[in-house]
């Protein structure tokens, strides 16, 4: 297989969906709606926004299965692209709508969005034992001696663990992670 295919289950789904067949999107669905809805609520800090959002991105796929190009990476990175420019278009939307709000503000609050859903998307993507460590330091409140007590391992591997992590979480600012836009994403669903 060539470096650059798509995963084997990204071209059938594809397929699929271009054949019309409604279990496809079903499955579509059950794989992708919980990354949709998470990355939108974070973007918009609403329920029923990120509701839509979830509609409004399976609709396009569903209307759209061809728009998905596989050299622009796997069906979860567009699925992901798409939601990000739908969430950006309805907070510039309600931004519009917002006369005491300006425009640097706006901008402001989508790059905050946008790196706190890169954020999510790296914990949800690490690996579990990187994640337990960054769990018990920052939500519990524990510090590296508690931490490598908790998980059973030596201070010094839950040192490098702590630090692997925060290592991984540093890059959701500077580095564009699998999903996120392109330059350009602007363009209307």
């Amino acid at each position: 297989m060539a470096k650059n295919a798509p995963p084997r289950w990204d071209r059938r789904m594809q397929q699929r969906l271009a054949r019309g067949e409604a279990a496809a999107l079903g499955e579509l669905y059950d794989r992708f709606a919980s990354l949709v809805h998470s990355q939108a609520n974070r973007m918009l800090d609403d329920e029923s926004a990120a509701d839509l959002v979830t509609r409004e991105v399976f609709r396009y796929v569903w209307e759209n299965p061809d728009a998905y190009d596989p050299k622009q990476g796997s069906m979860r990175s567009w699925v992901a692209r798409l939601t990000h420019r739908e969430s950006v278009q309805r907070l510039r939307r309600a931004h519009g709508e917002d006369e005491g709000c300006e425009g640097t503000g706006l901008e402001e609050r989508v790059r905050r969005a946008t790196a706190a859903a890169r954020a999510d998307y790296i914990v949800a993507s690490m690996p579990a034992p990187l994640r337990a460590a960054l769990e018990l330091a920052y939500i519990q409140r524990r510090d590296y001696r508690q931490t490598a007590t908790d998980l059973g391992v030596t201070e010094d591997e839950a040192r490098r663990r702590l630090r692997l992590g925060l290592q991984l979480l540093s890059t959701a600012h500077t580095r564009p992670l699998e999903g996120s836009p392109p330059p350009g994403y602007g363009r209307p669903l």
